[in-house]
């Protein structure tokens, strides 16, 4: 086993890592770039590099410079790199370079890398080892001619896939011809952007496909196995948003052969270490038995902690153990499955603005207990915490949320719940719509295919709100009980006691002596006092009137009117009951809800379990101004996130309709086609191709 090795990678994957490799004795080297010295995996390896970066503003590129991390290995006396996922862990030149400098590359050799990167050439092999393939143009004849003239062969609707792609970029699906040649060059310019390669491939585009891979693992002395598959089917722009082990419903004959044809995938190319081979399958797969080839991923993947859950193994552990010379620790027949695995990916995201990256300062960070980097019924992967920010350099990915039950039933409830006491909030993210689709009843009876997000969207991305009045209770909640910071108020039933609760700088509640008398809030000795607030919830403005007497609270918002009855439980959490006025009719929208409130300066966090369409629920007051501007914003085109103008779509004086694409920006190695809010002429270009954008720069303005 080697003494130290260096982690060329950052985030949730090198804290990963390094968990494994402190349980093993081994010593690790993190690498930082100026941006993110105090960030989390420098914490957690035992020392620490910088890497030069010449760029600030484009930290990225430092983790692409293979020489500089060979020579932070040999400069801090690693033995042996592990590269993670992304950024340098499947290029065929940094691995060779790695063994010509006498350190060891923890994955696959060169050769293997090199033969599975390009899609094409990999397909070429698969056919050779009898592995089945989707029908299509593999060829290196790149003109735009050429490729449209094979997808009219193959047949709409078609996929166009980038040859060194994967995550799903450079991928775009195509339904008729006369959309092929916009699609092919948004697939070539996102893939020469990411992976400095803008061939591709067309294949015909599977109807209703599921997507299930299979975990195998190889060593030096020519031994093969497979951990099992993965269900990775329910998607949004061709990313992974649940995976989970086994894949529901495949019957075990299937399974079996599934396992034989990934085996053959890397034997044929003299694959060692973990991979990850990818196949396409008809929704009806228990029943035809039919899959095809797609890809093979020749590293570790985000979702090999749903292979841990099911067979108790670590796998970063095996990949050690290979890289280090040793032979695959258990053989086929050895390994077995067990119980039932879901992972969740919590992303920095916008999913009802089609799921754009976000950026921003993580304020809350409340996960449920859990274990971290090991296997665990309740298991949170993650490189972040409460403070910390995501900017525009990297992936989105916040954290991965593991799941593990004797059953898929049991599973899915331990998901349900954990995603219910995961509290986060600072940033755009897509929890409350993980948290809608744990629950949607085609996932619950595994009817999978990786349309199901796009099929589903009125119900996942567009919720029922929750009712003005209870966002006014949660507020009215906050105040009574000192979740607010400045201002609040104390309990009015304990306001003889002269006692105040404030949260303190992590928003937990302290209790302190305060002086009624000098108080100048609503407080009052006797009598009924009765004071009106605006609220501004999301985009909702809500005018209240909260009437105090003693202990007793009464509101109203609009025509509807509530008493409430308030009771603590710990420094976060309250219940709030609803119960009508005397002589009112009764509430519709009444009961009682346990609400968690977080203070952050003058905004609060309110989370609530029965609330998954409004969850996390940022309320704040809301001024004249603020909403003037914010009516003035509809005719302006603004830069949803900092990124780069790939392309402008318009002129000045150009009519154009709601819905028309407007411009196209590159970021977090994606592009983003952003359209126009309503009808109007273009009156203005406020930027130019190239350009770099900041969050909320305007791009054009329409009259």
């Amino acid at each position: 086993m080697f003494r130290t090795i260096l982690i060329a990678n950052r985030g949730e994957i090198a804290c990963r890592i390094a968990a494994t490799a402190r349980r093993l004795g081994v010593r690790t080297v993190a690498v930082y770039t100026p941006d993110e010295a105090r960030a989390r995996h420098v914490q957690a390896a035992d020392e620490a590099w910088p890497l030069p970066c010449a760029d600030p503003h484009q930290p990225r590129s430092a983790w692409l410079d293979g020489a500089a991390l060979i020579d932070v290995a040999r400069r801090s006396g690693a033995e042996a790199i592990h590269p993670g996922y992304g950024f340098l862990s499947e290029n065929a030149d940094f691995a060779r370079a790695c063994a010509e400098a006498g350190i060891v590359f923890i994955g696959p050799p060169a050769e293997a890398i090199a033969a599975m990167g390009s899609k094409a050439a990999a397909k070429a092999l698969m056919a050779e080892a009898g592995v089945p393939l989707v029908p299509g143009y593999h060829g290196e004849d790149q003109d735009p001619a050429t490729l449209a003239t094979e997808a009219e062969r193959i047949g709409y609707p078609v996929l166009i896939k980038a040859t060194a792609g994967g995550g799903g970029r450079g991928m775009r699906a195509v339904h008729q011809a006369a959309d092929f040649a916009t699609a092919l060059g948004a697939c070539q310019r996102e893939s020469q952007a990411s992976f400095g390669d803008a061939r591709v491939l067309v294949e015909r585009l599977v109807q209703r496909p599921r997507h299930i891979e299979v975990q195998v693992f190889g060593d030096t002395q020519g031994h093969y196995v497979h951990l099992f598959e993965r269900d990775c089917s329910i998607q949004r722009r061709h990313q992974k948003v649940l995976e989970e082990a086994p894949a529901p419903g495949l019957p075990a004959a299937v399974r079996t052969r599934m396992g034989q044809a990934a085996i053959a995938a890397a034997r044929s190319v003299g694959y060692v270490g973990a991979g990850t081979v990818e196949f396409i399958c008809e929704a009806d797969v228990a029943n035809t038995g039919r899959f095809w080839f797609m890809e093979m991923n020749t590293r570790l993947q985000v979702e090999h902690p749903v292979t841990e859950a099911i067979t108790g193994l670590d796998l970063v552990e095996w990949q050690l153990r290979v890289a280090a010379g040793e032979p695959l620790p258990l053989r086929q027949e050895q390994i077995t499955l067990r119980g039932h695995a879901i992972e969740a990916r919590l992303c920095a995201e916008q999913p009802e603005q089609g799921f754009l990256p976000a950026t921003g300062p993580i304020t809350v960070w409340q996960p449920p207990p859990h274990a971290a980097f090991e296997i665990a019924a309740v298991r949170l992967d993650s490189g972040i915490g409460e403070g910390d920010a995501i900017g525009p350099h990297y992936d989105a990915m916040l954290a991965k949320l593991i799941v593990w039950g004797e059953d898929r039933a049991t599973a899915l409830r331990r998901l349900q719940q954990a995603l219910d006491h995961l509290h986060v909030a600072g940033l755009p993210h897509n929890l409350a719509f993980l948290r809608r689709l744990a629950r949607h009843p085609r996932w619950l009876q595994a009817e999978l295919d990786t349309g199901l997000i796009a099929t589903e969207a009125d119900a996942l991305l567009h919720p029922d709100p929750v009712s003005d009045l209870w966002v006014a209770a949660a507020w009215v909640a906050g105040q009574e009980l000192g979740a607010h910071g400045p201002g609040a108020v104390a309990p009015a039933s304990a306001a003889t006691e002269a006692k105040d609760s404030r949260p303190d700088d992590t928003g937990t509640l302290k209790t302190r002596w305060r002086d009624p008398w000098s108080a100048t809030d609503a407080w009052q000795l006797t009598g009924a006092r009765t004071t009106r607030h605006t609220l501004q919830s999301g985009d909702r403005s809500i005018e209240l009137a909260w009437t105090r007497r003693g202990g007793a609270h009464a509101l109203q918002v609009g025509d509807a009117r509530a008493q409430l009855v308030l009771r603590r439980h710990g420094d976060t959490q309250v219940s709030v009951t609803l119960l009508p006025v005397e002589g009112d009719a009764p509430l519709a929208a009444g009961g009682t809800h346990r609400l968690h409130l977080y203070a952050r300066g003058d905004v609060w966090h309110i989370f609530c379990a029965d609330w998954p369409q409004a969850h996390p629920l940022t309320v704040r007051e809301r001024s004249p101004e603020a909403s003037q501007a914010q009516d003035a914003g509809h005719a302006r085109l603004t830069a949803p996130m900092p990124g780069r103008v790939v392309a402008l779509l318009v002129g000045v004086g150009q009519h154009v309709k709601a819905g028309t694409p407007l411009a196209v920006t590159e970021a977090m190695k994606m592009e983003h086609t952003l359209c126009a809010p309503r009808d109007g002429t273009v009156a203005e270009l406020r930027c130019a191709v190239d350009d770099q954008v900041a969050e909320g720069d305007e791009l054009l303005r329409l009259d």
